[in-house]
């Protein structure tokens, strides 16, 4: 007896050793890339904010980019969900999506598309993730564990945010259902990578929030949850908007490069039309500006408008930037109509959205931590939950499926 209990302890002693040097390896390995794709985007950032020329050349930059995965032999249309369905089926991930999409996304950001950077995190890092795994266990199903590793790593260098990138890949798989197995190395990988990053030099983003600015009580649990039903609204239309774009465009402009081409030409009409850059890039100089208390009502809507064209286009990125955008400049007004702090509702906002969008309430709850302290968790709760409930089965990824419905099983 005393003997299989020695032998059952070595084997998680073993295990535990094996998964903790893995998610140091990948961790480092995302880690650095990660650090060096993040400073790319904020290079190319700061080159288009001094020379406003730039944007003029965004559908050249959206030929070159559909040249690019062309030339790669990559569908332009290789994104986030195929990385989610390679997780669930351990499917092969193309190597050369990794170098394709660090230089298309650094692009789109250089030429002023409206995109984030956290799709790119993804794809990076579970292609990068993926090869490894490809390498050490290339018939075992560990291969799953090693791409999530290299998903949280790489979404972890570029936010800084460790804890929240470890159960967001976790969740995003299949909502209802985690793969505990892969809790202990995507946590080791995160850290690593969050690690790596400030080791590299990548500065870390001005993420602030006044202390003082509302009374955790029951009316502010009241206004948090008004807060959350207008998070869910807009996840719900930030869903089906990108969903309903992405299959429009496709079925109107079969051709890739006319696409890109002429969703370039669109981005940058809608910009000279404004007037302003704020909906260019991934716009967080007004996400801060919100968090600050003050944003345009009408930000919402035009960042949904300019990051749908920009994507179904065929530019790359990805959506949860803009989830962050839409949600702390809605956060903001809601919060002024409900009495609420309009800083504090920003920031409430942000975290609702990204919840309702893609449906990983535990992350969103990190994230609030992560970004902004705990001294409003209460209310980050209610939010996140409120949306989390009220945006139903709508998501940003159409490869994510639900084990539990979020209205339970029919009897």
């Amino acid at each position: 007896m005393l003997r299989k209990q020695f032998h059952a302890s070595l084997q998680y002693v073993i295990a535990f050793l094996r998964w903790t040097a893995t998610g140091v390896l990948i961790g480092a390995l995302c880690g650095l890339v990660g650090s060096l794709f993040a400073l790319a985007v904020e290079a190319v950032t700061h080159l288009r904010e001094h020379h406003a020329f730039l944007l003029y050349l965004l559908p050249v930059g959206g030929l070159v980019i559909a040249g690019l995965y062309r030339l790669m032999k990559l569908p332009l249309s290789l994104g986030t969900d195929e990385i989610i369905t390679t997780v669930r089926t351990q499917g092969r991930v193309p190597v050369l999506m990794a170098p394709a999409i660090f230089l298309s996304t650094t692009l789109t950001h250089l030429l002023g598309g409206s995109a984030g950077r956290e799709g790119a995190a993804l794809q990076l890092g579970g292609s990068l993730g993926a090869a490894v795994g490809d390498l050490t266990h290339p018939r075992s199903d560990s291969r799953r564990i090693f791409e999530l590793c290299g998903m949280a790593a790489l979404f972890s260098a570029l936010f800084g945010t460790p804890l929240t990138a470890a159960v967001f890949v976790l969740e995003i798989i299949e909502v209802g259902r985690i793969n505990y197995r892969a809790f202990l190395p995507c946590v080791v990988s995160a850290v690593t990578a969050a690690l790596m990053a400030r080791l590299v030099g990548v500065p870390e983003e001005p993420w602030h929030l006044a202390s003082g600015l509302q009374v955790v009580n029951a009316l502010s649990a009241l206004q948090a949850l008004g807060v959350g039903v207008a998070c869910a609204v807009a996840a719900i239309l930030f869903c089906a908007t990108m969903h309903l774009c992405g299959k429009t465009f496709r079925q109107v402009v079969k051709n890739d490069y006319l696409r890109i081409a002429l969703g370039g030409v669109v981005v940058v009409l809608m910009s000279l039309m404004l007037g302003t850059r704020d909906y260019n890039g991934g716009g967080m100089s007004v996400i801060f500006a919100a968090l600050g208390g003050q944003a345009d009502p009408w930000a919402p809507v035009l960042k949904l408008v300019f990051t749908a064209v920009t994507l179904f286009a065929g530019f790359k990125g990805g959506e949860i930037v803009p989830s962050f955008f839409i949600g702390a400049t809605l956060g903001c007004t809601v919060a002024g109509l409900l009495g609420m702090s309009p800083a504090l509702g920003a920031a409430l906002g942000l975290v609702g959205v990204f919840c309702g969008v893609t449906n990983a309430p535990l992350a969103a709850i990190l994230l609030s931590i992560e970004l902004f302290g705990a001294e409003y968790l209460p209310l980050f709760g209610v939010t996140a939950a409120v949306s989390f409930m009220l945006s139903g089965h709508f998501s940003l990824y159409h490869a994510q499926m639900f084990a539990e419905p979020k209205l339970g099983h029919a009897e």
